[in-house]
Formats: structure tokens, sequence, C-alpha cells
């Protein structure tokens, strides 16, 4: 695997982790005690910090990336690993009946 693969893969890790850990440590300004702006949306955070999310993103999605890598490399689980259905029908033995 090249390189550049890696790299498309860790980034793709990595929106996906921070888009999941988002909500993840957010309070809203009454779970936190804090006053409202007036015209403020209820449940906007009241202490959204997104370095914390951007450095928690980068750790888990290194350790995908590594997870991935190393399955890439060993071959842990292969395509037919994830076959559910069994089989596909053989298409010429469909059509000649």
């Amino acid at each position: 695997m090249k390189w550049t693969s890696i790299l498309a893969i860790y980034a793709l890790l990595w929106v996906l982790t921070a888009f999941a850990l988002l909500p993840f440590g957010v309070k809203t300004h009454d779970e936190a005690g804090v006053e409202k702006t007036p015209g403020q949306a209820d449940s906007a955070p009241a202490n959204f910090r997104p370095g914390q999310v951007a450095i928690r993103a980068t750790i888990v999605a290194a350790i995908l990336c590594a997870v991935y890598v190393a399955n890439y490399i060993n071959g842990w689980i292969v395509p037919e690993d994830l076959n559910i259905f069994g089989e596909p029908p053989d298409f010429e033995e469909h059509m000649k009946n």
C-alpha cells in the first residue's frame, strides 16, 4: 500500500471520527448553569472546544488507521469473509433456463 493511500484513508477516518466525537462532552447553557444570550437556541453549546475534538479525533483516527493497515498487510479480514449472503448464482446458468 502506498503512503499516499494511507494518508487518504487517515484523512477520511479523521473526518469521520471528528464528526462522531462532536457531541461528547458538550453541555448546553442550561446544563452548565450559564446565562443564555437573548435569541440563542436552547441547544447551543456553552463549552464547545474544537481543539479538544481535533486532538481526540487525531488519536482515534491514528488507531483506526493503524488497525486498517495492519489488516491490509496481514489479511485478517478479507472481502470473502464479509459475504453474508453466500455465493451469487451463476448468471449464465440462470439465462439458459
